[in-house]
């Protein structure tokens, strides 16, 4: 099977995660492209921390449930799985489409992730112990930040 250019869908998965800091109320900006280690960088201006995070993505529904990752200049990793479709799988009814799925994990939860035998250095969901713990737990930064949680109310 040929490789799947998935370069818009990469960065669509950033622009997700950086969409879903902001509205946990936590300060964000995208990094300019191939800045090495790095995609997101979330502030706590209040506190001068910051917290750097990695965004990975895989695009199909029936993904292995590994990741390539080589470097680890950054805080967090935030794998994404897009869910877009059955790629390697028969067909189902649905199409195999489902809402994405956020995993916040410490670099150093990731680092132990990896599978020894790969060149490539690919990490493995279900070489994480408690994997489940880490889904859409976006409070991880906030706590990383020092900052306070997000009431929900507008400030004026």
């Amino acid at each position: 099977m040929a490789r799947l250019n998935s370069k818009l869908e990469a960065e669509g998965a950033e622009f997700l995660v950086l969409g879903h800091l902001l509205i946990e109320g936590i300060v964000a900006h995208k990094t300019y492209t191939r800045m090495p280690g790095y995609d997101l960088i979330a502030i706590n201006p209040d506190r001068n921390s910051s917290a750097r995070a990695q965004v990975k993505s895989r695009y199909a529904t029936d993904f292995d449930g590994g990741f390539l990752i080589k470097r680890f200049e950054c805080d967090f990793v935030v794998f994404v799985a897009l869910n877009r479709g059955y790629r390697y799988a028969r067909l189902g009814q649905d199409g195999g489409k489902k809402p994405p799925e956020f995993y916040l994990f410490p670099v150093e939860t990731v680092k132990s992730a990896l599978y020894e035998k790969s060149k490539w250095g690919k990490a493995f969901l279900r070489a994480i112990p408690e994997v489940d713990y880490f889904k859409n737990k976006w409070t991880i930064i906030r706590k990383f930040l020092n900052s306070p949680p997000n009431d929900g109310l507008c400030q004026a």
